[in-house]
């Protein structure tokens, strides 16, 4: 029986990744280095878990010799870099930048009123989610999930099962009563190895990545029922 729905967070529960994109460069900018994330090269970073990984990943890729940009470190350059995108995103989802995706409201509180547990399961920052769900479910929205994994609880980052192996355990339900909701093979990967059943919903980054492990593929949630969900899930549990 489904009784826990596990979503992600970045391009999940929002289309985040252009409000990311615009924030690393503000932080870019502010340090000087002259870097500059076009789409294409975003949407490459992409395949990289995590925001720091992925500006070190870059790094190294224009810049071998990496000389640090603040303090006597690579990794306190990272670290700046990153708590300047952080603070940029966070003004920008603030103001409004970015909202819902279509759907998910709806079926967050059509899942709370039906009993089932709900859960975050991310890599992620604490802030950015805090950010993002503030700005568009309230100051109190961490009441709505009985769990909450993010980059500060699981480091290991996604396609590492980590994050889901986590969150199923807390929820307390063995894997096969959890539906996973994610955007990205990473995301899929990630939870297929922790042998969840997942819905996948795509953006425009990710939309031409293979899910054919996925439960379903989406445009988004809007109009999709429990009573769907739970038919698919279903079949997949006893497909197992």
């Amino acid at each position: 029986m489904l009784q826990a729905l596990v979503f992600d967070v970045d391009g999940t529960l929002a289309d985040t990744e252009e409000a990311h994109r615009a924030a690393f460069n503000q932080a870019f900018a502010a340090a000087g280095c002259g870097w500059v994330w076009d789409l294409e090269i975003y949407g490459k970073l992409l395949e990289v878990s995590g925001g720091k990984e992925r500006i070190l990943h870059y790094w190294k890729q224009v810049g071998p010799e990496l000389i640090p940009f603040y303090g006597d470190s690579v990794q306190e350059s990272v670290d700046r870099l990153h708590a300047l995108k952080t603070l940029a995103y966070e003004q920008a989802v603030g103001d409004g930048a970015v909202s819902l995706r279509p759907g998910v409201l709806a079926l967050i509180e059509a899942a709370r009123n039906a009993g089932l547990q709900l859960a975050i399961a991310t890599t992620t920052t604490p802030a950015n989610i805090d950010a993002l769900l503030k700005a568009n479910m309230g100051t109190h929205w961490h009441q709505l999930f009985a769990v909450v994994e993010d980059a500060a609880t699981a480091p290991l980052k996604k396609p590492h099962p980590q994050v889901y192996l986590q969150a199923v355990q807390r929820l307390q339900l063995p894997a096969t009563a959890c539906l996973v909701f994610e955007d990205s093979l990473n995301g899929l990967q990630s939870a297929t190895a922790a042998g969840l059943a997942t819905v996948i919903t795509p953006t425009d980054y990710t939309r031409n990545q293979n899910f054919r492990d996925a439960l379903r593929v989406l445009p988004n949630l809007a109009g999709v029922t429990l009573t769907q969900l739970r038919s698919w899930h279903e079949t997949a549990v006893a497909m197992a």
